[in-house]
């Protein structure tokens, strides 16, 4: 008779248990790393000045539970317990129930001045703080990714058009002042609100600098986690650019019949790379006589990534009209039947109404209820504004749907969609409730011009790092008061599972990356533990600091009750954010 094992009876469940196995290892190894780090670091903080005001330490435990590694020097006993959401210094004398014996009060917690005892619990959230300035000073000195002040695409009808700025601009000095980073130059633009600002534009083609003055519009500030509500703002300046995917709408085309087909990204002409759609316009309108336009292209699938690092580059020859390549730019794509492709639709979810209602991926949306359409933003504002008129009045019948004209291989098609009611969280960290059909465009952006910061300085890698956590901690508690204020939604706040997620697409990122969330959410620790909560450190401090100014501590009675109650509200915050952690898994 012949056995098998559950689970390995093909090749099929092998190499899922592999992939299994090698996702959980990608994911849990990061994550083990930055909390076991920074779990150790606030532990230490309070061993270290317990040890020096002479407090016994009995137990140096990572994790709770039951200990899978142990061993004891001196008088404490240090452990590695089985579950890894934190850790915890144990003190002799820490429970004030306890009696104590005279002899041994000299090495008690409890029996310590009550400012060594808020200096041994303030100790960990300040290791955690410390310890974010160091990560931040190392990535200084090792070098971090970031954005250029180089200019993407400007849209003509733009204030920074107006202004003088071209796509690729590279902006290099604010008055007088250089400039040498995209969030260096919008921090000055914002503090420059209603005023003339000259900026100094270093532009492909011009030997020499360019100038050019702009009056930065005091608005409102979109971004929820910043102090100022009022800000200076040039519209139209944005780091990002339309990359190279082209839409090909009839197949009977030039582009068509060479191959080409929409969602493809063209990586050269002629042997030019490219990676923008302007860049690909550009050296499509170049006069040549040879009729032909060699066109080198990489097709993605939107079902499963965009990341065309792996996949290999087609050649397509197409056969330009006369007279096409004279033309400017999207009239020469037009030309060989290359349009940009803002309403043609990338794969989406097979159980949306789009999908349920037959659209398919590389159609193109023309018409929604007779009106035309001519961008993704132009659809967007018509499934949103699909409303109360639309629903049956006695609840029963079925909704109005939207029609929906598309052209699919040249050829147009009419479908009826009923859009759906969803909330999703947008970019600034707000719900929005809003009818959707289940879309998304077939856009992508190409690249943004990056370069590598570093200081070999120790100075200064020092004041950045004191800088960036500065930075963080106003950032956090902002985004704490924000909660409260309800201009932020709850649904943001993530827990264990959000920690891991973001340690493994850090860690995969590179070194710079990975420490720079460690340090973020050494910051959230910091500031988390010294919230008033009983159970915390902050509540801690809190009794302390009772003690400190009536000269003596509160009754147990009152302590336990504190102590319960935050318990309770500290488990519920936990299953809160595991709750809003498997939500975002799900979704």
């Amino acid at each position: 008779m012949v056995r098998s094992l559950p689970g390995f009876y093909n090749l099929k469940s092998m190499a899922q248990l592999i992939s299994f196995l090698q996702d959980s290892v990608a994911y849990l190894v990061p994550m083990i790393v930055l909390l076991g780090l920074l779990i150790f670091v606030h532990e230490l903080g309070h061993f270290l000045v317990a040890k020096y005001y002479k407090v016994r330490v009995e137990v140096f435990s990572l994790g709770f539970g039951p200990k899978i590694f142990k061993f004891k020097r001196g008088d404490t006993v240090y452990a590695i317990s089985a579950i890894p959401l934190g850790g915890y210094v144990k003190m002799f004398g820490d429970d004030p129930t306890a009696d104590v014996p005279d002899a041994q009060k000299t090495v008690s917690f409890t029996h310590k001045p009550v400012g060594q005892r808020i200096g041994i619990v303030l100790a960990g959230p300040l290791m955690n703080f410390g310890f974010a300035i160091l990560i931040f000073a190392i990535v200084a000195l090792i070098g971090e990714q970031t954005l250029s002040p180089k200019l993407g695409d400007i849209d003509a009808a733009s204030d920074a058009h107006a202004a003088g700025f071209r796509a690729g601009d590279t902006v290099k000095k604010i008055d007088g002042e250089a400039i040498d980073s995209w969030d260096a130059m919008t921090a000055r633009i914002e503090d420059k609100g209603d005023q003339v600002v000259h900026f100094e534009i270093e532009r492909a083609g011009e030997p020499r600098p360019v100038a050019v003055s702009a009056t930065p519009k005091t608005v409102d500030n979109k971004n929820v986690l910043s102090w100022n509500s009022r800000v200076g703002e040039i519209t139209g300046l944005d780091f990002s650019s339309r990359a190279s995917i082209v839409g090909v709408v009839d197949p009977e085309s030039a582009a068509g019949r060479s191959g080409l087909r929409s969602g493809d990204i063209v990586v050269s002409v002629d042997s030019v790379a490219v990676d923008k759609w302007r860049e690909l316009a550009a050296e499509t309108a170049k006069n040549d006589d040879d009729g032909e336009l060699k066109v080198s292209f990489k097709r993605p699938d939107f079902e499963v990534a965009t990341d065309l690092s792996g996949v290999e580059p087609r050649t397509a020859v197409i056969a330009v009209p006369e007279g096409a390549r004279a033309l400017d730019g999207e009239q020469a794509l037009a030309a060989i039947g290359i349009e940009f492709p803002e309403t043609y639709l990338a794969a989406f979810d097979k159980k949306s109404p789009a999908a349920k209602a037959g659209l398919k991926a590389g159609d193109k949306i023309t018409v929604i209820d007779g009106k035309p359409v001519a961008t993704f933003e132009d659809i967007a504002k018509i499934i949103r504004a699909y409303g109360k008129d639309a629903a049956p009045e006695d609840g029963k019948a079925e909704a109005r749907p939207l029609v929906i004209s598309a052209v699919r291989d040249g050829r147009p098609q009419d479908f009826n969609v009923i859009p759906h009611f969803k909330e999703r969280m947008n970019n600034m960290g707000r719900e929005e409730a809003r009818f959707e059909i289940g879309i998304k465009p077939m856009i992508i952006d190409a690249p943004a011009a990056t370069f590598k910061k570093s200081t070999s300085n120790p100075v200064e890698a020092a004041v950045r790092g004191w800088n960036q956590t500065v930075r963080w901690t106003n950032v956090t508690v902002l985004s704490f008061v924000r909660l409260f204020q309800n201009e932020v939604s709850a649904k943001n706040i993530g827990g264990f599972i959000s920690i891991g997620t973001m340690a493994k697409k850090s860690w995969q990122i590179g070194a710079s990356q990975f420490m720079n969330v460690m340090a973020i959410i050494s910051i959230n620790l910091f500031i988390l533990n010294l919230l008033p909560v009983p159970v915390l450190d902050g509540g801690h401090l809190v009794f302390f600091g009772i003690e400190a100014l009536r000269g003596a501590p509160l009754s147990m009675r009152k302590m336990e009750i504190a102590q319960q109650v935050g318990l309770v509200l500290l488990l519920g915050l936990m299953v809160f954010a595991l709750f809003n952690d498997i939500g975002r898994l799900f979704n």
